[in-house]
């Protein structure tokens, strides 16, 4: 039997389950990685938006991250949803003190309704203490533009942005398409630090995509933990959420879930 994989992810809590942690186990799950949790704030939401958010202490995210490190060693960890300051700093601590190498940092910063889910006053901690650390970062275009303080309207724009994110010690810079303005496909830029490498997919017309870039990141950082390589991995994780759109739930009155086990049905189908 080969060895099961572990995978932490330190993200917030979606009550409405498509997003965040939620999205993060499920996804864990259909890649038959084992997946624990560290949970930063729990939020109020559902497909229309975010009704509150409720931030969890420092000491009990320390506790989270410390008690999984230490027994259930992972293999990879993704963050999702710091919320604000103090919190990034206390990642960026704990990744060092347990010397965690393959850290995928999906940079979540407003909800798909629009609301903020990081201070802006956070930012530059992100920046200067999170990202120099991490194996991949996987932003939209908004948020690499806030990122960068640049505005990305072209590819050309994208490969410039994740050339400056790659020079804030980002390993590999994921720059996803959603945001693009092309109707026709969706193209994923990721720069590895030497070469650019384009993952395409059909644009699906559909308010059916929350949680779509929490799943991406949990996609491949399944992957990286099993020893695929940054390119097998977001291939994947590309071919994994078109799935999940194409094949949405149509739940709810807002923006809506992925279907999170579409590709793996596909597979078996």
């Amino acid at each position: 039997m080969n060895e099961i994989k572990k995978v932490l992810t330190i993200a917030g809590s979606d009550s409405g389950g498509g997003a965040g942690i939620q999205a993060d186990i499920k996804t864990f799950q259909q890649f038959h990685v084992f997946g624990m949790t560290a949970i930063t704030a729990v939020t109020a939401q559902n497909t229309t938006g975010v009704q509150g958010i409720y931030p969890l202490a420092l000491e009990g995210i320390s506790k989270q991250i410390d008690a999984v490190a230490t027994d259930l060693r992972p293999d990879a960890v993704k963050t999702g949803m710091l919320f604000n300051e103090e919190v990034i700093e206390l990642v960026s601590t704990k990744v060092k003190e347990h010397k965690i190498t393959q850290l995928v940092i999906d940079p979540v910063m407003i909800a798909k309704g629009g609301q903020p889910l990081l201070q802006s006053t956070a930012v530059r901690s992100m920046k200067e203490k999170l990202i120099p650390q991490a194996c991949v970062i996987t932003p939209n275009i908004p948020e690499a533009e806030a990122l960068v303080g640049m505005k990305i309207e072209r590819l050309d724009d994208r490969k410039k942005a994740a050339k400056a994110l790659h020079n804030l010690g980002a390993k590999n810079v994921i720059i996803k398409g959603g945001h693009d303005s092309n109707d026709q496909k969706v193209v994923d830029l990721l720069y590895d630090g030497e070469e650019f490498h384009y993952f395409e997919g059909e644009r699906v017309n559909t308010p059916h995509t929350h949680g779509t870039g929490c799943t991406f990141s949990a996609a491949l950082t399944a992957c990286l933990a099993k020893g695929s390589s940054i390119v097998e991995a977001t291939e994947i994780a590309k071919n994994y959420i078109q799935e999940a759109i194409q094949n949405t739930l149509h739940f709810g009155s807002g923006h809506g879930p992925t279907n999170h086990w579409a590709y793996h049905m596909k597979k078996i189908d």
